[in-house]
């Protein structure tokens, strides 16, 4: 069976200032998620799945879903804050979504096979696309527990505008062992990547350091184990209105209580973003170039 791709599409680019998600950056106006659909096409994604907002359904069912109508199954499905398992209430000061894997909970009605997760606006890479989707189609009917995500080199993912968050990963023998969350990720003045460390000192990472992109590959029992310790969340963060519930988190618990083992997947891809507004006429000429060099056609679809 040919594995899902599921894509979170529900934010905000408060950074950015507006929906990324429908910003055309490509020569006929493709938007990032466009390549990202056309890549996993290629590398032998079976269906996608959408996870939006409903109040922008109709302009994202016009501008982007129609596109793909004749290359590959689109299932929507929608995240709310008022989402919520039995028995909880959502607060009416809270606004903000409950994070990454919350987002994630509510494909587990349309998604039955192993699926990789990725976000709508980060441009990933052929190859990495192709190394999960090759994964997911190696692992026995009814596998349980064996998850995988995409190690990018750090040095594959830095912007020229300012600093990134990164998800450091520590890894031994090809398996994750944890994902440490690194702020202001920059370079020096000797054009080293560096950050700054708990104590307030500086640290350098290799260019080669794997991170995650939030390039996420799970069989279906991840959703499971996502709702039970959503309850747990929800018992100690119902009154927090910026408490998020986030895949690296839920990750780590399942690798550490040795519920599940992540493979991580090594990619040349070079990872780019919209991070900041200044970032996106140099995101408008790495994909003219991309075209100009035969990796995507004049026209995706």
């Amino acid at each position: 069976m040919k594995p899902t791709l599921f894509v979170l599409a529900a934010g905000m680019g408060s950074r950015y200032g507006g929906l990324k998600q429908l910003d055309g950056l490509g020569p006929h106006g493709e938007t990032i998620m466009d390549y990202s659909i056309y890549d996993a096409i290629k590398s032998g994604f079976g269906k996608v799945v959408f996870v939006i907002r409903k109040d922008f359904e109709a302009d994202f069912r016009e501008k982007i879903l129609s596109k793909y109508e004749g290359h590959i199954p689109v299932e929507v499905v929608f995240q709310a804050v008022t989402d919520l398992p039995e028995g909880f209430t959502c607060p009416p000061e809270r606004v903000k979504p409950w994070g990454t894997n919350h987002a994630l909970l509510m494909g587990r009605e349309v998604i039955h096979e192993p699926f990789a997760i990725i976000n709508s606006d980060d441009y990933y890479g052929r190859n990495s696309f192709e190394v999960m989707a090759a994964e997911l189609q190696s692992l026995p009917e009814g596998s349980t527990g064996h998850y995988s995500m995409v190690g990018f080199k750090v040095g594959n993912t830095m912007s020229e505008s300012g600093t990134v968050a990164r998800g450091v990963c520590q890894e031994r023998d090809g398996l994750l062992t944890g994902v440490v969350e690194r702020t202001s990720i920059g370079y020096d003045e000797q054009h080293n990547i560096a950050f700054t460390d708990d104590d307030g000192s500086k640290q350098l990472l290799d260019f080669d350091t794997p991170v995650s992109m939030n390039f996420w590959g799970f069989t279906p029992d991840y959703f499971e184990h996502s709702e039970r310790r959503f309850v747990e969340f929800l018992r100690e963060n119902i009154d927090k209105p910026k408490a998020e519930f986030f895949i690296p988190t839920l990750v780590n618990e399942l690798v550490a209580g040795g519920t599940a083992q992540v493979k991580v997947l090594s990619t040349d891809s070079k990872w780019f973003g919209v991070t900041y507004s200044a970032d996106r006429q140099g995101v408008v000429d790495k994909f003219a170039q991309l075209h100009e060099q035969g990796v995507y056609p004049e026209r995706l679809f």
